[in-house]
């Protein structure tokens, strides 16, 4: 973990220990997010405005957004398409329009066939340099920005310093490259129009530009930047969730190994 700084206990952690740490953290993590990228995925697939001032919005806030779905689909409904994220599937968009990960497989490649799990992997791929190109450039930025106002003064607080920078420059990257991400969520629920019309108006696309030229078009610049909100508030949750989860399993593992090492003696 980038910046993370055992204390004196916690050294005696093995480095298969860490990384089981790190494994914990990041899935905790991703359960804890989980509503707030299901509401994301819902403001990037509606076509209509989000705004409170269109009737025709289904969704036009977070909070809004959060007591609607708890409504009409309950509480499991913030952990559709959990499991695939987990697993970092490509599938993950398509499995908010349908009732688990088995069902939205089976159909997609039933009436998609296999090319249809590859939906949106242009705007990926594209995405993908900029941004970490970006997140490095500016990561770099802040650092010396930082250490012209306040020279760092000890560990402990270039640890801060780089969790704040790193924070910072994940935020600017991800809002530059962030219509990539609309592109390939629109891209992967292509085919999906009878599911999805529940959500409002839909829409086909021909590919990469197609969309982004309906979207332009129809949607203005602003669309671009659908679920911009609730992206950069799970940012924000998560890299500081995965921090504190992170510290926490590795105190856990350490207390665990050394209460066993205790009984151990005493034996």
């Amino acid at each position: 973990m980038v910046g993370y700084d055992p204390n004196s206990e916690a050294k005696s952690i093995s480095a298969t220990e860490v990384a089981l740490a790190g494994s914990a953290s990041g899935f905790v993590t991703r359960a804890v997010i989980s509503p707030l990228d299901v509401i994301k995925i819902r403001f990037q697939l509606q076509i209509e405005q989000i705004s409170s001032k269109n009737p025709l919005a289904k969704y036009h806030g977070i909070l809004q957004s959060m007591h609607r779905i708890f409504h009409e689909e309950g509480l499991t409904a913030f952990w559709k398409g959990h499991v695939p994220a987990q697993l970092l599937s490509i599938s993950y968009g398509a499995v908010q329009v349908y009732q688990n990960l088995r069902h939205a497989v089976v159909t997609m490649y039933q009436t998609e066939g296999l090319l249809t799990f590859y939906r949106g992997l242009t705007p990926t791929i594209i995405a993908i340099f900029p941004y970490a190109g970006l997140q490095f450039s500016f990561y770099n930025l802040l650092q010396q920005v930082c250490e012209w106002l306040r020279p760092s003064e000890g560990k402990n607080a270039g640890n801060f310093k780089n969790l704040i920078c790193g924070s910072c420059a994940g935020v600017i990257s991800k809002t530059l490259t962030y219509p990539f991400d609309l592109f390939k969520k629109r891209l992967q629920v292509g085919g999906f129009e009878q599911a999805r019309a529940t959500f409002g108006q839909v829409r086909t696309y021909k590919g990469f530009l197609d969309c982004a030229g309906q979207i332009l078009q129809e949607e203005g610049a602003v669309g671009l930047f659908k679920g911009l909100s609730p992206s950069l508030l799970k940012a924000a949750v998560s890299t500081g969730f995965i921090f504190f989860s992170y510290e926490f399993f590795c105190k856990l593992l350490y207390a665990l190994k050394d209460t066993g090492s205790a009984k151990g003696q005493a034996g």
